[in-house]
Formats: C-alpha cells, structure tokens, sequence
C-alpha cells in the first residue's frame, strides 16, 4: 500500500476537487501495475517552484510538468518525493485535449515508475515505462496518453 503526504501550494490545485483522493487512486493503479509499500511525499505548486527544483536538482532552468527524487534504501519506508507544476501540467492537457484531472494522474503514474528505478532514456527503457503507465491509466478508465499526442511528461 502507498502512503501519501500530500502538500498542496498555491490556489490553483483546489480547483480540480478531491486531490488526495485523485491522488490515491492514481498511486494504487501505479502500485497494481509495479507494486510498492512505503510513503510517496506529494508536492502540487506552481512552475516557478518546479522550475527551481528543476534547476537545482538536476541543472536545467526551465519549468517541468514533474519531478521525482527517489529515497534511498536507507530511507525507507519513504519511497521519495514527486512534485508537479500546475501550469505546465495545465497548458500540456489543454494541448492535448485532456482534462487535468486525467493528466495529473498520469504525472503521477510517471513519477511514481521513477520513484520505483524505471526511466525513459532509451527507446526499450521507455517503452516498459509507457506500457506501465498505459495499462495503470486504463485501470482508471483513462485513454492512452501517447495515443493523444506526440510526447509525455516533459521531464
């Protein structure tokens, strides 16, 4: 069972409703799909906090639709840490003709796999992840995200 520690930043996630449910039921299909037992600690905020993390993490100074910091083994019974950016996860949906809802589970999903060690770097590393997300996302009745546009989380 996944364990959530959900912060919430900001006052344009409210708008989507019941995000620690959202929230669950996203970890559950991911957990069904690649299992885990421990605590994934949630950051929902704005691009400019995503865009900081993204610089002092991992050198990049742009904003990101997510990011996910994996605990180590010593760290457990965390499994890490995923934090998502209303608005590029807002203007990537809108896009991609989705709901919000649908496209923050699906970062969610993501970020979670990455949690778990998968990546997507190379084409047979991202096709076991794809095919991960896809399968937890129909467990949702949520449509296959690469089916809807050319690209995924914009990690």
């Amino acid at each position: 069972m996944i364990d959530l520690a959900l912060i919430v930043e900001g006052e344009a996630w409210p708008a989507l409703g019941d995000l620690d449910g959202l929230s669950r039921r996203a970890f559950a299909a991911a957990a069904a799909e690649e299992p885990a037992e421990g605590l994934v600690s949630l950051l929902l905020t704005d691009d400019t906090e995503l865009q900081q993390l993204n610089r002092d993490f991992r050198g990049k100074d742009k904003p990101t639709d997510v990011l996910s910091f994996p605990a180590l083994p010593m760290d457990r019974p965390l499994l890490g840490d995923i934090a998502v950016a209303h608005g590029v996860a807002a203007r990537d949906a809108a896009l991609q003709g989705k709901r919000l809802e649908d496209h923050l589970a699906h970062l969610l999903i993501h970020g979670y796999l990455h949690l778990l060690g998968h990546d997507h770097e190379t084409p047979d590393e991202a096709a076991v992840m794809e095919a991960k997300e896809i399968r937890a996302l129909a467990s949702l009745g949520i449509a296959n995200p690469y089916l809807l546009c050319d690209t995924g989380p914009n990690e």
